[in-house]
């Protein structure tokens, strides 16, 4: 029974994958950075925020801290007044901040390029981690869970688990490895301009149309 649910699944990943790349042939992340720390910096804004909204914030912010230095030396009350309107600021202040030291202090000043050293830096889980490595380095040892992604693969049945970690292995378990670059990025512009977290009618929608239970299905965005 398991075999056969497992071989179910990996045929709609399939489908949805194909359905994804077409109505998503270029998709990449919306975040506007112009190097690798402030990559990192994007996405530990992003947490439970919009990336339009991170975007505004960074706008400034990346004319105020424009070397790695100037985030290892920043007051971390002023930077918690920076970046306030993204919500959370003062643990993502300490993360960033934190951050910053371990990357020059460890890493001499570079973003590592493992999943293992990744995950040392402050405010880095596997999520950050997959979305930072893939599009600094175009290294894919996985496929990144955001909201999106986790309330979709719920949603289309792709797993049994509501757990971040545990969603990333079944995804990556029946998803092909060179579908893993486009995954995250498809399924995020699929959950924000098609199938929204709000509840709505989707039966017509796209992967639901692979899917059809999928329109009854309602998991919760976090």
């Amino acid at each position: 029974m398991e075999n056969l649910k497992l071989k179910e699944r990996k045929v709609r990943a399939k489908k949805v994958v194909q359905e994804l790349r077409k109505q998503f042939p270029n998709s990449k992340t919306e975040l506007n950075y112009r190097n690798n720390f402030e990559l990192l910096v994007s996405v530990i804004l992003s947490a439970q925020c919009t990336d339009k909204r991170v975007n505004e914030v960074t706008a400034m912010l990346f004319k105020k801290y424009k070397k790695l230095d100037d985030y290892v030396n920043a007051d971390i009350s002023e930077f918690e007044q920076d970046i306030r309107s993204t919500g959370f600021y003062r643990n993502k202040a300490k993360n960033i901040l934190g951050a910053a030291k371990v990357v020059k202090n460890d890493f001499n000043g570079k973003l590592p390029k493992t999943m293992a050293e990744m995950l040392t830096i402050p405010g880095v889980a596997r999520k950050t981690a997959n979305v930072v490595l893939g599009n600094a380095y175009n290294i894919y040892v996985g496929i990144a869970v955001d909201t999106h992604v986790r309330r979709l693969a719920l949603k289309l049945d792709l797993t049994s688990s509501k757990d971040p970690v545990k969603i990333e292995r079944s995804l990556c378990e029946l998803i092909p490895k060179a579908d893993w670059k486009w995954v995250n990025h498809q399924m995020v512009m699929y959950g924000r301009y098609i199938c929204k977290a709000n509840k709505h009618e989707c039966k017509e929608h796209p992967l639901t149309k692979i899917y059809p239970p999928a329109a009854h299905i309602w998991p919760k965005s976090r």
